[in-house]
Order: C-alpha cells, then structure tokens, then sequence
C-alpha cells in the first residue's frame, strides 16, 4: 500500500513538472499561427504584449484565458481598452469578459481537446470579447 502511494505521488509529481514545463515554455517562446493576435493590455500606460489565439462565435471576436499564467488577463480586467495587433494592423478595443450563455456558447464554438487540457493542467477557461473602442 506505501509503494502504491509513492509511486501514484511521484507520477502526480512528474505529471506537475510537465504543466510548468508545458506552460513556461509557452508563455516565453509566445508561438505565432494563422489564427494569433497579439494584444497589449495596460497598468498604469505601461504597455505588456501577448500572444493569443483569436475565436470566433456568433460573428463577434473572442479570446480565451486557457492557462494558469495570466497576469495579462488581471491587467484587462483593472484596464479593458486594449490594443490588437493582426496581420500588421493595429487597432484599439474594449475588452469585455463574458459570462452565462455567451460563454457557453463560446465555449461549444471553440472546445479544447483533452491532450490540451492534460498539458495545461486542467485550468478555468474564461473569455473576453473584443468590441471596437
């Protein structure tokens, strides 16, 4: 019964290695596709950009906060005019967190996967609209 528990909090251990990994290695390299935007959220006129991947639901523009690091999303919260920079067009927007049945709907538009959720670590999922300033 002891070996049990040592090793399923060893893989409990190594599985929480591979999220901080997972997340830091991301959160630094900031990887770029067909579908990523890059916002600026501000504290205080202080400008900090981030890589983020744009949704799509119901014809309006979303985000998704998908991972534990998330100070940008703290930042949008305090400050919600943003900037959007997309295919070297910048442009200014309201951010808007959205609850209730807007996001789910967003939510069915856009699922992750479960390797995905596995590798993030399980967080909350919250979006954010962008509505045009």
């Amino acid at each position: 019964m002891k070996l049990a528990i040592r090793i399923i909090g060893i893989l409990f251990g190594i599985y929480i290695l591979i999220v901080v990994a997972f997340e830091s290695l991301l959160g630094y390299y900031q990887p770029q596709g067909v579908n990523t935007i890059v916002i600026t959220t501000y504290d205080d006129e202080e400008g900090a950009d981030r890589v983020v991947t744009e949704l799509a639901s119901n014809g309006k523009r979303y985000i998704a906060v998908n991972h534990w690091p998330r100070a940008w999303y703290c930042r949008l919260l305090d400050n919600p005019r943003i900037t959007v920079t997309k295919d070297e067009m910048t442009n200014e927007h309201i951010a808007i967190s959205v609850e209730g049945e807007e996001h789910d709907r967003v939510q069915a538009d856009n699922p992750t996967g479960i390797v995905f959720r596995l590798l993030t670590g399980f967080p909350p999922r919250y979006f954010v609209r962008l509505d045009d300033a």
